[in-house]
């Protein structure tokens, strides 16, 4: 392709379909009406000199400290703080490539485009409407005290309150800026796990429109209820990154979606659950690996500061994983005969999401434990969803949703108070009693019900405004690659 730098000679080049793309842009500000005029050119070019004078009164009006204010120490802690908090955000942000690939990975191969777009659209959805309100509702002040917050619309990324606190002596100050690409991290993990729970058959535009929803709003008013100071951080709650706030709400939202959706077609057939195999394992076990990685800055980002308790936390996400794949491994061979991959996979993520809530409150033995219980947990959960008939593509919800309730209320069994050697136990079975079980409980019941509740009018909604949110028979027997994309993933292969 070229691009002409004149028009022909003898040739007036008068409508913007003849323009080149040199002209099409100066046709199109000359139709507007105000830009006729060379007096207009004077007023457009002042824009962004008018902007950046606002800029600049606004900062220097608010930061009345400045980094080279700090001193050596404070300083070095303000950046370090600041700097692992953009690792761990990159890695967040990465796990969405590990979803992505698991999630194709495990599914059949005429759905891996409509796969592969939910869950890189869903992030930059994510981002967006959590930039919008959703920081805002989350992390605001308060309106309803303990269960309403709101700040208003978009982030204020003025950083002179974290200088502050940083010339004060306190670590942990975070600038707006990075603690929100880190929160908005997390909203997108939310999203993206309801997408394996309607995989195959939800349609494209009604799933863009409830992740909105969905990071928006129900999963921002409900982390308030904890990360804010809402009503279950007031009780006692833990939740140290995410078990319940993140995973079990995303594996709620889609369990209640998966339901409304109905199975694949095929996928049960006289009661009996049929299996529909992954078409790429390959992939599926690069993703697993890929979200382990992510976790490291999943948990040990949630510690909120680069201090001596972030590589203790690392250790407790990893035993919990190890925990979680081993057992996984053992009860698939037990049940089924030989070692199943997609059990071994499933049981890494298990472990890792049995683990998120308590990464800060558990032993290292505890840890392992805990994850081995959640590999143990997620072959059951698998199975018991088959046989109720509900179809969870990539078992999900067993991962997310029902190991997120078991991560959450472990705490309660046998976690401990920090993570200093020697920490008191606050779990029933060591000598915590058992109020701090039945307060992981009813946190972990609160997200299963509000999620379920705001997720199903939130679906229900979108079906009745867009006609329904499954696509049609046809579209789901051929492959949404083509019904919704007009593309296939793999055009030099044929299906079988």
């Amino acid at each position: 392709m070229t691009t002409a730098l004149q028009s022909p000679p003898g040739r007036s080049t008068s409508r913007l379909q003849d323009a080149s793309l040199l002209n099409g842009p100066m046709l199109l500000l000359r139709s507007i009406k105000g830009f006729r005029r060379s007096q207009s050119w004077a007023w457009l070019a002042s824009v962004p000199l008018a902007l950046l004078g606002l800029g600049v009164f606004t900062f220097s009006a608010r930061a009345e400290v400045a980094l080279s204010d700090l001193t050596g120490p404070q300083a070095a802690a303000f950046l370090a703080d600041n700097l692992w908090l953009l690792i761990a955000t990159i890695l967040v942000i990465f796990m969405n490539a590990g979803f992505a690939m698991v999630e194709a990975g495990m599914c059949r191969q005429k759905n891996a485009v409509n796969i592969l777009a939910k869950n890189l659209f869903v992030f930059a959805l994510a981002v967006t409407a959590y930039w919008v309100i959703g920081y805002s509702l989350m992390y605001g002040g308060s309106v309803i005290d303990g269960w309403l917050y709101f700040q208003g619309l978009f982030v204020d990324p003025d950083p002179s309150g974290a200088l502050e606190c940083a010339a004060a002596g306190d670590t942990g100050c975070l600038v707006p800026a990075v603690d929100f690409l880190f929160q908005s991290a997390f909203a997108g993990t939310a999203a993206t796990i309801v997408s394996g729970l309607v995989a195959e058959r939800v349609k494209f535009g009604e799933f863009v429109v409830f992740s909105i929803v969905l990071t928006a709003f129900i999963y921002p008013i409900a982390g308030s209820w904890q990360w804010n100071g809402g009503w279950l951080s007031e009780l006692g709650f833990i939740d140290f990154a995410g078990s319940s706030i993140v995973h079990s709400v995303g594996g709620w939202a889609g369990l209640v979606g998966a339901m409304l959706l109905g199975p694949r077609i095929g996928k049960f057939v006289d009661g009996k659950a049929q299996a529909m195999p992954g078409h790429n394992m390959a992939i599926a076990t690069l993703g697993a690996l890929i979200l382990w990685i992510g976790w490291y800055g999943f948990n040990p980002g949630s510690e909120l500061a680069m201090d001596q308790y972030v590589a203790y936390v690392a250790v407790t996400t990893t035993l919990a994983a190890a925990g979680g794949a081993i057992a996984a491994t053992v009860i698939s061979t037990i049940t089924s005969g030989k070692p199943d991959l997609t059990m071994i996979i499933n049981g890494i993520l298990a472990g890792l999401v049995s683990i998120t809530a308590g990464c800060g409150n558990m032993t290292f033995a505890g840890s392992w434990l805990a994850g081995a219980v959640g590999g143990f947990i997620v072959v059951f959960a698998v199975a018991a969803l088959d046989s109720a008939g509900i179809d969870d593509p990539v078992g999900a919800f067993s991962v997310h949703g029902v190991c997120g309730v078991w991560g959450t209320v472990v705490i309660g069994l046998w976690g401990v108070d920090g993570m200093d050697p020697g920490a008191a136990g606050i779990g029933l079975l060591n000598g915590g009693g058992i109020n701090q079980f039945f307060i992981q409980a009813l946190g972990a019941a609160a997200y299963g019900i509000w999620t379920v509740v705001t997720c199903w009018l939130a679906w229900q909604i979108i079906g009745g405004f867009f006609g329904g949110i499954r696509v049609s028979e046809a579209e789901e027997t051929q492959g949404l690659d083509i019904g919704e994309h007009g593309m296939e993933a793999y055009p030099d292969f044929a299906s079988s």
